[in-house]
């Protein structure tokens, strides 16, 4: 399992937790309005740091390495699809928290259930395309140098996505991820506590 692919399940994770607590919702409830707000805003960050990441720095690498430029160009334009549907659950998603209405609920669900088909589609296009390039190519130049500029982000950053990734990780997954477990654990307890503290309360 590449490290791509462990930042999908995350992606599918969320998405799916998202749907089910706005069924749950109850009319009024502006506590768990709030909530689902902060966990929206990370996931957010989250899925736009990732796509435009791979746009800007992925996929150039990857151009490089062989991977054909009209595949790249269908990967996006599934971005381009993805980031339509994420601008309405957005707009959705914050009037649900200035609104904690039952109906505005029901509006963020359907908007919800839309991006998850938006990227769920895409991401398992993109795991069909790169994925087995990913897993026998881990040790390719243009890999490697893609790999080296993920790794350029700052500790807040990074503490925050792993604390995010780690959330509800399987094993399998967890294995995947190339990262030191000293590190990972250094990354996680000092600059992913705003994630433990905010975020992932809000799924427990």
């Amino acid at each position: 399992m590449s490290m791509n692919r462990v930042i999908h399940g995350a992606f599918r994770r969320d998405l799916d937790r998202f749907v089910s607590a706005l069924d749950d919702f109850r009319d009024g409830d502006a506590a768990r309005a709030a909530a689902l707000g902060r966990a929206w805003a990370n996931f957010d960050a989250q899925l736009v740091r990732h796509h435009e990441g791979e746009h800007e720095t992925a996929w150039p690498h990857l151009e490089r390495a062989g991977i054909t430029r009209a595949t790249l160009d269908q990967m996006d334009a599934e971005h381009a699809v993805m980031a339509g549907a994420l601008e309405i659950a957005r707009e959705e998603m914050n009037g649900l928290v200035r609104d904690p209405s039952r109906k505005r609920a029901d509006a963020a669900k359907e908007a919800m259930r839309d991006l998850r088909v938006a990227t769920v589609t895409h991401l398992d296009h993109e795991e069909r395309e790169l994925e087995a390039f990913y897993v026998t190519n881990a040790e390719h130049p243009e890999v490697k140098a893609m790999e080296g500029e993920f790794r350029k982000q700052s500790p807040a950053v990074g503490g925050q996505f792993f604390a995010w990734i780690l959330d509800g990780i399987t094993p399998d997954a967890r294995a995947a991820i190339p990262v030191p477990g000293p590190v990972l654990g250094v990354l996680t307890g000092l600059f992913g506590r705003g994630y433990r503290r905010d975020v992932a309360p809000v799924w427990r």
